[in-house]
């Protein structure tokens, strides 16, 4: 989870406590975080889930396989890759580091915080 969607979670649980509508909380993070502000449909879930009495603003545990693809050497390689020439393409990139172009583009946008993909 990136450290913007922490901030956003953080601030709809706040803004939950202190009686804001699911629709007031979106307005709110749109005129704040602009097109970095979390989907509508996230948002109406985490208002949902704070209103039920949850405190948590992390994701719980989930159970399986864990990824392997995303791991802190592999996000490092995409990272430097990167910071190298930021033309390349995410098929490149995932040739580079030998994993598929799905979790390059997941690299990118929720560990790297990269919008333009």
């Amino acid at each position: 989870m990136s450290e913007l969607e922490l901030e956003q979670r953080t601030n709809i649980k706040f803004l939950v406590k202190l009686g804001k509508s699911g629709k007031e909380i979106r307005q709110m993070l749109v005129q704040v975080y602009g097109d970095n502000a979390m989907k509508k449909t996230a948002v109406y879930k985490w208002v949902r889930r704070f209103a039920e009495g949850r405190e948590s603003v992390t994701d719980e545990e989930r159970s399986g396989r864990p990824a392997t693809s995303r791991t802190d050497e592999k996000i490092g390689k995409v990272r430097k890759i990167v910071r190298e020439n930021c033309r390349l393409t995410v098929r490149s990139i995932a040739e580079q580091v030998n994993i598929d172009r799905e979790r390059v583009r997941k690299i990118l946008t929720e560990d790297l915080d990269m919008r333009k993909v």
